[in-house]
């Protein structure tokens, strides 16, 4: 017997479908995903589930046939509209595998428009698997229901970072010293940003000095507490959210 159709879908289960949907489409999904939504989820042939491409928005879809090695979907209706990003960047040194994980989700499911990893003297990873943090961002929206997913740019080392910072883009620079309040500082500047978090063991007097010269670098406090990278970006990404972001 077919699932009983929800309505509203508030709680349906959602998927990530790297493809343009659109309504009647069928969508046919691989072993991974269908696996998820028979044998974890158990879910029988005509039950509903919520769809997003970060393209278009959200859609509902039945599930219109179940294979023994992939599914059938069939795109019902738009539910919504792909969602406004708040034009946040965070830029981050890589950390140990597993912290990192845990940033990139947090920083999905805080907002976070675009992630970029950056190289500095004290980096710890030099070396970065994009589709492992692409699945765990995949993950984390599909959970926390956003209709789109942060864009993840390669590795760039700081130097590289700071020489072709864009213009009109605050860089708010957490600082272990020498930073002022946060607050104030989201009261000064609006528009486009980015959030700058260092390596494990901070950065170097050179490069704080570096980016201390940057024009469009201002240099904010955390806190009375020096704080984990990790912890650093969650922390940051919530003031901002909360001061200018979709937060307020």
């Amino acid at each position: 017997m077919p699932a009983t159709p929800a309505w509203p879908p508030d709680s349906l289960p959602r998927l990530f479908i790297d493809a343009t949907l659109e309504e009647d489409g069928e969508i046919v999904i691989d072993a991974a995903q269908a696996n998820y939504l028979v044998r974890v989820l158990r879910l029988k042939a005509g039950a509903q589930i919520k769809l997003f491409d970060d393209r278009t928005g959200e859609w509902l879809a039945e599930l219109a046939h179940i294979g023994k090695r992939d599914a059938v979907l069939r795109v019902e209706g738009k539910l919504r509209d792909r969602e406004d990003v708040p034009d946040l960047w965070l830029c981050f040194a890589p950390i140990k595998k597993g912290r990192i994980d845990w940033l990139v989700e947090k920083a999905c499911e805080l907002g976070v428009a675009r992630l970029l990893p950056v190289r500095t003297q004290r980096t710890i990873v030099d070396k970065l698997k994009p589709a492992r943090l692409k699945s765990h961002l995949i993950e984390a929206a599909e959970q926390c229901e956003r209709t789109a997913l942060p864009e993840l740019a390669e590795m760039v080392s700081l130097d590289a970072l700071l020489a072709d910072w864009p213009e009109k883009r605050t860089l708010f620079y957490a600082a272990e010293r020498g930073g002022g309040s946060f607050g104030e500082a989201l009261v000064a500047h609006d528009g486009p940003a980015a959030i700058l978090i260092g390596p494990e063991g901070g950065f170097t007097e050179r490069e704080d000095e570096a980016i201390r010269a940057l024009p469009q670098a201002v240099p904010v406090s955390l806190g009375p507490r020096i704080l984990r990278a990790d912890t650093a970006a969650a922390a940051a990404i919530s003031l901002w959210m909360a001061g200018r972001g979709d937060w307020n």
